[in-house]
């Protein structure tokens, strides 16, 4: 297993780690954030999906489970969000095995409500608090 952790005090430090997840995209095509409610899921999210070219607006997509993006080079980027699934049962009727399996980049946040479908190879971010409310330590694995 391959593990970095960064201490992140700002958000100009939030490209540290989208450059190693690019650099690891060879590893899997799903990277899972994990980290409480603020922790900075999203807005490493939007900074790795800047990093990628994605033009569009990047924002969670908290109802409507996934949204697509699309790079400057016309991949595209699923980005998840299972906050607020009732059940598997609703991931199942999104058909997420032609995302998670079909080779474009899939952004999971709140994976741990959907451990039973998760593939067994994928990045790992976990976000937590550092010692300040404005720094956070971020440990990416596989």
């Amino acid at each position: 297993m391959q593990e970095v952790t960064f201490e992140i005090n700002n958000i100009e430090e939030l490209s540290k780690v989208s450059d190693l997840l690019i650099s690891w995209r060879d590893k899997s095509n799903i990277v899972a954030f994990y980290g409480n409610m603020g922790a900075g899921k999203t807005t490493l999210i939007k900074n790795l999906c800047s990093k990628l070219g994605v033009q569009d607006e990047v924002n969670s997509p908290t109802f409507a489970l996934v949204n697509e993006y699309q790079t400057d080079t016309l991949d595209s980027v699923f980005h998840f969000d299972f906050y607020r699934i009732k059940s598997l049962e609703e991931v199942f009727d999104i058909g997420y095995e032609d995302y998670f399996y079909g080779g474009s980049l899939c952004l999971l946040e709140w994976p741990e409500l959907i451990d039973p479908l998760m593939p067994e190879h994928f990045v790992k971010v976990e976000i937590t608090l550092g010692e300040t409310d404005d720094s956070r330590i971020v440990r990416v694995s596989y």
